[in-house]
């Protein structure tokens, strides 16, 4: 039996449902709390005490309209809308928190890099360091068109994109201010040392930044770097950049085969391939006992919103479902959204036949992801096994219901994952970083984030 550490994410959007659409019609789901500050409070104070590593917050910018070429399904079950800003509850959950972390999700196509990188810089001096970001280059043409595109972005240009804009914040993060630049100097009233403070004279094919970051080095200077692309291109993006990537697989075999393909893309850059942490996502249904575990999935199962999976999927997959027969397979097409999705549900695992009825029956509860129904020592078994069979490193913990998903799983797997040690009793460090790395609060030298430190001399003075 492995004795290697399973790494805890919670997953969790700011709206109602997330991944489990038409459950906030169960009577004890509270994710349409979602506006008030007490509910993320109260969850991240049920997070740190069952030693979550962090919460990791999805985002879209867009509405899911490609089922029956419409929004209304999305709206009409509450699919991800209505949807708030992620970042902005992070104040309130790290001020009652010492050490849990917070992935943020962020677009690289649809803000500046300038401006969003101040925003980070900000939040991680807020939360004391324990910031991630979840890079992401937005899948919805919804999105694309609402900040003033004509249509959406080739996948492929997207990543391209991305790789330009990660450089811009790298320059900003490491490049720009010097550790010692703030001198807080009162008794010659010299707040911060000119000469410390660097332009980063970036001058790129989609960006152009001349000037210098706006905010003082924060403690981990660059956030923890989540990426969840798992497409050809993204792989060799996450490869160079991830330190945490976030993979959906509905099967042992998909995550096998994302696991496989990703740690080969990390050890191409000259990084270990163990370097990278994988996490899969998974939606327990925990009961005392089995039979317990089985009838609460049964009444989770009245509650699922069919308009509303296939509303979720067709966004993912950019696949509109409404013109397939239930029981017709489902076929792969080469479009601009999710590449990685389609192909977990056609390619990976050929021998299962994925019809509209299956994908409404899976994607119903735990969206792209897989569930885990039984007592709480057959959930720890199984994620026991998916970390050996998948080679995975841990998991982004989706809910059917909010808070209690979450709850259940904090009181009655997380000890039993303790006593295989498989789960730490106590935090190890400060920040995000060293939490999950305990090497220290800022990027390996090895990571290609380094090359642009000032230490280096790569920006101009």
């Amino acid at each position: 039996m492995t004795r290697k550490r399973i790494y805890l994410n919670a997953f969790d959007m700011n709206c109602s449902g997330h991944q489990s659409p038409g459950l906030w019609t169960h009577p004890e789901d509270q994710s349409h709390r979602y506006k008030d500050s007490d509910y993320w409070i109260e969850l991240a104070q049920i997070l740190e005490k069952g030693q979550f590593d962090a919460v990791f917050l999805a985002d879209v910018l867009g509405t899911y309209d490609v089922y029956q070429g419409s929004r209304d399904a999305a709206i009409r079950q509450g699919a991800q809308s209505p949807v708030n800003d992620p970042l902005l509850v992070v104040p309130l959950m790290s001020a009652v928190t010492k050490h849990l972390g917070f992935g943020v999700t962020a677009s690289v196509t649809h803000e500046h890099p300038y401006t969003f990188a101040r925003r980070i810089s900000t939040l991680d001096h807020l939360t004391n360091g324990r910031i991630g970001w979840n890079i992401v280059t937005s899948y919805l043409k919804s999105a694309a068109v609402n900040v003033g595109l004509e249509n959406q972005i080739k996948h492929d240009e997207r990543y391209d994109i991305a790789g330009e804009y990660l450089e811009v914040c790298y320059k900003l993060w490491e490049g720009s201010w010097e550790d010692d630049a703030v001198q807080l100097d009162k008794q010659n009233g010299i707040y911060t040392d000119p000469s410390k403070v660097h332009d980063i004279n970036h001058e790129g094919k989609y960006y152009k930044v001349p000037g210098a970051h706006l905010s003082e080095p924060s403690p981990q200077r660059t956030p923890v770097l989540y990426q969840a692309g798992a497409s050809k291109k993204g792989r060799a993006f996450a490869g160079k950049n991830a330190e945490c990537i976030f993979i959906g697989a509905p099967t042992i075999n998909a995550a096998k085969q994302s696991v496989t393909k990703l740690r080969a893309e990390a050890k191409e850059t000259g990084r270990s391939p163990e370097e990278v942490k994988i996490l899969t996502m998974i939606t327990p249904v925990v009961g005392k006992t089995e039979q317990e575990a089985i009838e609460k999935y049964n009444e989770l199962k009245k509650h699922i919103s069919y308009e509303g999976a296939l509303a979720l999927f067709g966004g993912w997959t950019g696949v509109d479902l409404s013109s397939y027969a239930p029981y017709e397979k489902l076929r792969y097409v080469e479009n601009d959204a999710i590449q990685s999705t389609l192909e977990n549900f056609t390619k990976i695992d050929p021998d299962i036949e994925w019809t509209v009825d299956k994908i409404k029956e899976s994607v119903g509860i735990g969206g792209m992801g897989t569930k885990m129904v039984g007592s709480p020592k057959q959930i720890a078994d199984e994620m026991e096994r998916w970390v050996d069979e998948a080679g995975v490193d841990g998991f982004n913990i989706a809910y059917a219901i909010t808070p209690g998903t979450f709850k259940d799983f904090a009181e009655l797997v997380v000890p039993i994952l303790q006593e295989r040690g498989l789960v730490r009793r106590e935090y190890d460090g400060e920040t995000l970083r060293d939490n999950l790395f305990g090497e220290g609060s800022q990027l390996p030298d090895h990571h290609a984030g380094k090359s642009y430190s000032f230490k280096r001399k790569t920006v101009a003075t």
